[in-house]
């Protein structure tokens, strides 16, 4: 990372200088498997006589021309750039070097399949890494046509963001594709994917009448598992609803969609030419909460065609906007043009669960960040960053409008079609469609940080009838703002059958610190008072005394599911709040879970339990609750209906709470099948989690897991083994786990994770004391070593926070105090994992009252 950061100034000061034009890059990918060739030919303006740099990360650079006088490379390349001095007003730069591959999912990927040896190549470019393939003004209002030439073998297949041309031969194995200049766009989100990918084609006419090619790819060993059709059945459906709301047809020529191994994050918006991760392709059976996120996943990428690529933020500051929108625009596309009709449900479970734990870290910001440089921008792909965001555009649209919402982003596409925006943009056309003035709206959401505290005052006559009802509104002494917020009351009751029920409801404005409601007078109290019903706002919410005992006795009669899931967080968040205790959450989930439907809200909750478990209990209880939850789990996974949704998840929970000798026996049985459940299956996957259990439990070996390793000779299976092998729990297996990570950079990035899950497995909790001191003697040089995916892994996978102790809050405190001059970034990262066990501590003090 050193000599590659890129200040905001910087940038700006570029910009001011530079206008850029084009760029003709030419690759071959015939070299070996280490390095590729790269020219790079770049047509721009300037300012006449002014001097500027341009982006590079390239092991070997041969030549260096700059409108045709050439510069000698070991003059002017240095730290990932090349000074550019006595620019004329219109310029030509043509940079030939060597480029790296990579196994960091930076840059251009390099992977070998192991089932068969083929290579596959695919290229991720956000935040700064186009410039690891190509000379390239790396920063996202530079915007320019780009136009590639790639040579590879002959049997591959190449594409990127324009349409793939037929491949000219160069040799009898050796082919060029040339492929047409794409649009204006940022370097971002040019794309190149090459290798032996399996392939299927189909097509959509675009509302302005155009066809539009449509493409799915996957490797050759996994083809068989995609369900391509599927994949076009969703891609279809969100055209159809983006054209309609956004007023402006698709604005690339064709829409490819790639599943490519090795991937660090979901998806990326690759203009025409998303990526994906495989775990979308389903070798095994998953839980629905999987595949609904596939298809919100799916739709977030194809709304960012629009909203990141058609139109593009000036600066990383305004990240935030772009993942924000696709964000809110593929939770309302799936919930309303697909079968995931519960998609805002799933969006509170998981979405706002994150948001609020992001909102309460030290390290939160507004949701409008300040980005100083490239560092700044990796630690903010967050909670915030994310789901923050999403939440804020859906209290705006509540706020402004639905039908004037859709009306303001669609002037916005319109008027700033190929260009780069601010929020203010957007936020002017809001303004002019609602006819609201957003900026005391915008001030207070968009430019402050933390999360409010929604709380009901409730008065009662006599006759059980409502005397009083206000809404207390407060804000965590850090962050003091109050904000103004659209939202829903609903009051629930218990009826004849026993379900609770949604009786009233209202919606209204609440601003300021205690907002008096007076439409509730003379209403008789509910059963339940439920604030932020149908979920419009984002700020926590408290039950009263009445409600949470209705919650703690009904939680699981309650009918709609997004007010279980509003209950479920609401009860989630007094507990990390220290004004619960997690002994008491742990009997609420246990007692309720059961009867959930919602697949992501399970999975949520079943996440938080073990959590509870094995972190916020108090010390003196923890082994004998850490025993019960997983007890109530295989009774769960035992009472489960055969082959259901709910089983598969119970089983694969109680397999991870193992925390008994007894435990362990039952998951050997259930994976060797002396015990059977209905309708279970133990598929390859459901196999190697039952293993990692078993290794964490000290009962499976080095050779069980080689045995399995073998018999899943696949990508996924070497994943699974490596965190069956950090799992086991001696000090032995740990450090040779601790030494593949931290004394040698081969491990590909999902080993590397992979492998970080393992170490850290809390059913092997006591020997991670050993590895504290370890840890902060690594950050340093780890941070300066790494590229920046492979050292946030490290530097958050590999902290011990299953300790929860105060020895651990300590030494993380004492590295903070001794490494003051860090960079930043780093230490967010540290203060964050400081946060959690803090949190923690809290919590336990409580439970143990």
């Amino acid at each position: 990372m050193p000599g590659e950061n890129l200040t905001r100034i910087e940038a700006q000061e570029r910009r001011a200088v530079v206008d850029t034009h084009a760029y003709d890059v030419q690759l071959d990918l015939t070299r070996g498997d280490e390095v590729f060739a790269s020219r790079t030919v770049v047509t721009f303006a300037a300012t006449e006589g002014a001097s500027t740099f341009i982006d590079l990360v390239a092991r070997e650079v041969h030549s260096v021309t700059l409108n045709g006088r050439s510069l000698e490379p070991a003059d002017v390349f240095a730290d990932s750039r090349i000074a550019l001095e006595g620019l004329a007003s219109e310029n030509e730069l043509i940079v030939e070097a060597d480029c790296e591959y990579t196994n960091t999912g930076e840059g251009l990927h390099r992977f070998v399949d192991p089932v068969d040896g083929e290579v596959y190549l695919y290229s991720q470019f956000e935040v700064p890494d186009s410039r690891r393939v190509f000379t390239v003004f790396e920063q996202p209002d530079l915007k320019a046509e780009f136009t590639f030439s790639v040579t590879a073998p002959a049997r591959w297949k190449v594409i990127s963001n324009s349409p793939t041309p037929e491949p000219v031969a160069v040799s009898d194995d050796t082919a060029r594709w040339d492929f047409p200049a794409t649009p204006r766009i940022s370097s971002y989100i040019t794309a190149l994917i090459a290798g032996p990918y399996e392939s299927t084609f189909s097509e959509l006419t675009s509302a302005d009448g155009r066809v539009i090619p449509l493409g799915v790819f996957a490797r050759k060993s996994l083809w068989q598992y995609l369900d391509a059709d599927y994949v076009f059945d969703k891609t279809r459906q969100g055209f159809a609803y983006y054209e309609e709301k956004f007023r402006f047809p698709y604005p690339f020529a064709k829409y490819d969609q790639l599943f490519v191994p090795e991937f660090n994050a979901g998806a990326m918006e690759n203009a025409g030419a998303v990526t994906f991760t495989e775990t979308y392709v389903f070798r095994s059976k998953v839980t629905d909460a999987v595949k609904e996120r596939r298809v919100v996943t799916i739709l977030h990428e194809l709304a960012h065609m629009w909203f990141g690529d058609l139109v593009t933020m000036k600066w990383w500051n305004d990240l935030w906007l772009n993942e924000s929108f696709a964000e809110w625009a593929s939770t309302i596309a799936t919930a309303e043009a697909t079968e995931w009709e519960a998609a805002w449900t799933t969006f509170n479970a998981m979405e706002k669960t994150w948001a609020y734990r992001q909102d309460q870290l030290p390290s939160t910001h507004p949701v409008v960040a300040e980005i100083n440089d490239l560092e700044d921008v990796q630690v903010n792909f967050d909670g915030i960053t994310y789901a923050k965001g999403g939440s804020v555009l859906k209290q705006l649209a509540a706020w402004v409008g639905i039908e004037q919402f859709f009306a303001g982003v669609a002037a916005y596409f319109q008027k700033h079609q190929w260009s780069n925006t601010e929020v203010g943009d957007l936020l002017t056309e809001l303004e002019t469609t609602s006819g609201r003035d957003l900026g005391d709206w915008a001030k207070k959401w968009l430019e402050t940080a933390g999360v409010n505290t929604l709380t009901p005052l409730i008065e009662e006559g006599a006759d059980g009838t409502i005397s009083r009802f206000a809404i207390v509104q407060t804000a965590p002494s850090d962050y003091p703002t109050i904000r103004p917020h659209r939202l829903g009351i609903g009051f629930y009751s218990v009826n004849d059958a026993g379900a609770l029920e949604r009786v009233h409801s209202i919606e209204l404005d609440v601003d300021g610190d205690r907002t008096e409601v007076p439409e509730l007078r003379g209403i008789r109290r509910p059963d339940l008072v439920l604030l932020n019903d149908d979920d419009l706002a984002y700020a926590k919410i408290r039950l009263d005394e009445r409600s949470l005992a209705t919650a703690i006795a009904h939680l699981k009669d309650i009918s709609d599911p997004l007010a279980r899931s509003l209950v479920w967080g609401a009860a989630w968040d007094q507990t990390r709040d220290a004004e619960a205790s997690a002994t008491d959450y742990l009997d609420l989930v246990l007692k309720n879970i059961g009867s959930e439907t919602e697949s992501t809200t399970v999975r949520t909750t079943l996440a938080q339990l073990q959590l509870a478990a094995n972190s916020y209990v108090a010390p003196a209880t923890r082994d004998a609750a850490r025993a019960r939850v997983a007890d109530g789990l295989w009774d769960l996974a035992q009472a489960a209906e055969a082959g259901s949704d709910s089983q598969l998840q119970f089983v694969t929970a109680f397999a991870s709470a193992a925390s008994t000798p007894a435990h362990a026996e039952t998951v050997k049985a259930v994976r060797d099948g002396s015990i059977a459940l209905d309708g279970l299956t133990i598929d390859t996957d459901l196999s190697w989690q039952l293993l990692i259990s078993l290794a964490a439990a000290g009962v499976a070996t080095t050779a069980d897991i080689e045995a399995a390793r073998a018999a899943d000779n696949t990508a996924k299976g070497g994943e699974f083994a490596a965190t069956a092998l950090a799992a086991l729990p001696s000090h032995d297996a740990k450090q040779k786990a601790w030494s593949s990570l931290i004394d040698s950079d081969d491990a590909p990035n999902t080993i590397v994770r992979a492998t970080a899950a393992g170490f850290t497995h809390p059913a092997t909790v006591d020997v991670l004391a050993d590895f504290v001191e370890p840890y902060f003697a690594m950050l340093l040089p780890i941070w300066e070593s790494r590229s920046y995916q492979i050292a946030n892994y490290l530097i958050v996978g590999l902290y011990p926070a299953a300790l929860a102790n105060t020895s651990l809050r300590d030494a993380t405190r004492a590295w903070l105090a001794a490494h003051t001059d860090a960079p930043p970034a780093l230490r967010r990262l540290v203060g964050e994992n400081l946060a959690g066990v803090e949190r923690a501590l809290s919590v336990q003090e409580r439970d143990a009252q």
